[in-house]
């Protein structure tokens, strides 16, 4: 239930994401800066949402070095994408986004970067790959991956 008022909350990005190409990650991270600011009505509601449901436990309740996160939603249920949630402050796993990766960047504490973009969102392009970090803070990070596509490192 607490996990489908994130799907709910996230159902116009998904939707418009869907029409966004991937492949021009600056012209996406326009788009969906314009339509869905930091600040605004839909960021506001996602970091309520985040900030209650890490309270609650039902969000980001996985730990591993200096982050928390969870599974939000499979593809089947949000519209294609999957959904995660990470609460980061350092490095994560390297990961290769084979699809793309849609990444919702809410500040939590301090005045956190992700791979060097304040709160908003980042894009990432189809065949890219990094090592996800936050500096300067802490964030939340709502991030969504076309048909749930993304290859780990293998320990």
């Amino acid at each position: 239930m607490a996990n489908q008022s994130v799907i709910d909350a996230l159902a116009p990005v998904l939707a418009r994401v869907k029409n966004l190409d991937l492949a021009d990650p600056q012209s996406a991270m326009r788009a969906l800066n314009a339509e869905f600011p930091a600040g605004g009505e839909l960021h506001d509601a996602l970091l309520k949402l985040g900030r209650a449901g890490m309270a609650e436990g039902w969000l980001c309740g996985k730990e591993a070095g200096p982050s928390r996160f969870s599974r939000v939603a499979k593809p089947e249920a949000a519209q294609g994408f999957s959904i995660d949630a990470v609460y980061l402050w350092g490095e994560g796993p390297w990961h290769k986004h084979t699809k793309g990766e849609v990444n919702c960047l809410l500040p939590i504490e301090g005045e956190p970067r992700f791979c060097g973009h304040g709160p908003g969102w980042a894009v990432f392009e189809p065949g890219s790959q990094h090592v996800p970090s936050v500096q300067g803070g802490k964030m939340l990070i709502f991030y969504l991956l076309p048909d749930g596509a993304v290859e780990w490192k293998k320990a």
